[in-house]
């Protein structure tokens, strides 16, 4: 089933009337951290808050006038599923996808408020996808692959003919892998006008099947996945995204979880934009240095915003502690009246705002007449913290920092 670039600017027209044009701009913050000029493609802004609404609109608009009128079904683990379900009201179609049973609520409300029935099965995309296709086969459903299907990379496409327009003199761009639709449209539309633009993908080291494919030479499938990366966490890749991906990349990396957590957090801080982690690698693997020998303006793909907000407040929270904005201590003092408020008369002294007090005079583990004092402070930095402790120790008391109360 070969695809080609007209495939690609045929879709782009077609799917022009519920795709928006998203935005391409340069980021000051990484440019100074990464040392080249660095632009980010803001897929996050794209309705439904993914670039997948591409890719399933593409499919939905090209099925027959027999296949509208059946309808369609997908599995997704959430932005795959907005796309179709969108897409297909917009249509005025019948929707059905599946989702994996631990799918963040959020993302099951969303799909349901874009008009599809939901239905949650199985733990992983893949679970998802064995059920989807029984129910696609006993109701008479259209099928829309989340990456292994020929519109759908052609409309995941369209995001490299924008990058071209945008910035036509860019010279890499960093685009995140999972089932790979995404990089291989991207691929194909990039190479097919200009092949000395260099495409480098990522992929979340706990979920890297696709990078592993791409270095044996031959598709490949883990047998599990574990990343924050929810939407491209895929066991197997698709057969025609490695084809194209092998013919055309030219670099594939890994980034962890902290890497991927680190630029989730800067992006919020420094670009006020809200990334998921499937859309964070690309820039983890930017001011990690992943990529070797990268010159020239580099443009990273957002892929998605649509992140749990549970996993958001977790990031949100490790990255104050490991920043210093937020510092533990545990204190040991006499456990005798106006203690405690001259603990804290000190603290304040050094300008650190107290948010939680914990006071213990009855753990058996603490010499009685003493009591153990876990306080949550705001500070401005690690060096904040750590001349608080130091104060606090030359005034007597015992204290240390904690990495968390």
């Amino acid at each position: 089933m070969e695809i080609t670039l007209d495939d690609v600017k045929k879709s782009q027209k077609k799917i022009a009337e519920i795709v928006r044009v998203t935005p391409l701009e340069k980021s000051q913050t990484l440019t100074q951290l990464v040392g080249q000029e660095i632009f980010l493609k803001y897929e996050n802004m794209q309705k439904t808050g993914s670039f997948k609404l591409r890719g399933a609109t593409s499919k939905i608009l090209s099925l027959s006038e027999e296949g509208k009128r059946e309808g369609v079904i997908a599995a997704s683990a959430g932005n795959h599923a907005q796309g179709v379900a969108f897409a297909a009201t917009k249509s005025n179609m019948l929707s059905k996808i599946v989702m994996p049973e631990g799918a963040p609520i959020t993302k099951i409300m969303a799909t349901q408020g874009y008009g599809a029935e939901v239905i949650l099965k199985g733990l992983t995309y893949d679970d998802c996808y064995q059920h989807a296709m029984e129910l696609a086969k006993e109701k008479k459903l259209n099928y829309v692959h989340a990456f292994n299907d020929k519109d759908v990379i052609a409309g995941q496409g369209t995001i490299g003919l924008e990058i071209i327009s945008q910035l036509q003199d860019v010279k890499n761009i960093i685009v995140p892998i999972g089932g790979g639709g995404l990089l291989a449209g991207i691929l194909l539309a990039v190479k097919e006008l200009n092949p000395s633009i260099r495409v480098i993908g990522v992929q979340a080291e706990g979920a890297s099947a696709m990078v592993n494919s791409v270095k044996m030479g031959k598709l490949t499938q883990t047998d599990m996945v574990n990343t924050i990366a929810d939407g491209i966490a895929v066991k197997k890749p698709g057969d025609l995204t490695f084809t194209l991906i092998n013919k055309y990349i030219d670099d594939v990396v890994t980034v962890d979880e902290e890497e991927i957590a680190r630029a989730i957090l800067l992006l919020l801080e420094r670009n006020k934009t809200m990334v998921e982690g499937a859309a964070a690698v690309t820039v983890a693997a930017l001011i990690y240095n992943k990529i070797d020998n990268l010159k020239g303006k580099t443009v990273a793909v957002l892929s998605g915003g649509n992140i749990d907000p549970n996993i958001l407040s977790r990031i949100i929270e490790r990255g104050m502690i490991k920043a210093g904005k937020t510092t533990f201590l545990e204190v040991v003092l006499q456990d005798i009246p106006g203690s405690l408020q001259r603990l804290l008369g000190t603290i304040a002294l050094h300008k650190a705002n107290v948010i939680a007090v914990n006071h213990d005079r009855l753990n058996p583990k603490i010499p009685i007449k003493y009591a153990k004092v876990n306080l949550m402070l705001e500070t401005r930095d690690l060096a904040h913290g750590e001349n608080i402790v130091k104060e606090l120790l030359k005034s007597g008391y015992s204290a240390q920092i904690l990495e968390n109360l």
